[in-house]
């Protein structure tokens, strides 16, 4: 009988080191998943592009020529032109008469613009403007990382979201094929 149990205990041992790498677990009532263990042979992090448009105001200073003081010009000169016109049309007769309303409306608002603008001046300015502009920001970032990993004598490729190290944890669901 103890020659009997010596090479089943063996066997038992062979196989416990064989699986030793797996644990099996239920998942929920799937009695064919378990979980084990992978060794890491490679990890490339995955870089991206992030772009972002970002808004901003740009401003500058544009010189200006303002005028202050003074009155209607436009007022003045049509109302000196009327002026004008009226006396010119006393002083006269016939043809000449024409002429002179014609030369004293010209005087007239001639003098009529020169009342309106008397106390105007001129003066450089300085006004800020401003527009909206955007601009692209682009940023490299991490994306994942490529693992490729060895379980059970099969290599694997899965992009995680973080570096595992040297060991992966994995899980194994086991079906029949059809």
């Amino acid at each position: 009988m103890n020659k009997m149990l010596l090479p089943v205990l063996a066997l038992a041992l062979m196989a416990g080191t064989l699986h030793a790498q797996d644990r099996r677990y239920a998942d929920g009532d799937d009695a064919n998943t378990h979980y084990g263990w992978a060794d890491v042979l490679r990890v490339d992090p995955v870089y991206g592009v992030a772009r972002s448009e970002v808004p901003r105001q740009e401003c500058y200073d544009q010189p200006v020529v303002r005028r202050e003081g003074g009155g209607n010009t436009t007022a003045g000169t049509v109302l000196g032109a009327v002026i004008g016109g009226v006396l010119g049309s006393t002083v006269g007769k016939g043809d000449g008469r024409k002429a002179a309303t014609v030369a004293g409306a010209v005087a007239g608002g001639a003098v009529g613009h020169g009342v309106a603008s008397r106390g105007e001046r001129e003066y450089d300015d300085t006004v800020t403007r401003c527009r909206e502009v955007s601009s692209v920001s682009e940023q490299r970032r991490l994306m994942g990382y490529d693992v490729e990993y060895r379980y059970h004598g099969e290599v694997y490729v899965s992009r995680l979201n973080y570096d595992p190290g040297e060991r992966l944890r994995v899980r194994v669901s086991v079906a029949p094929a059809e």
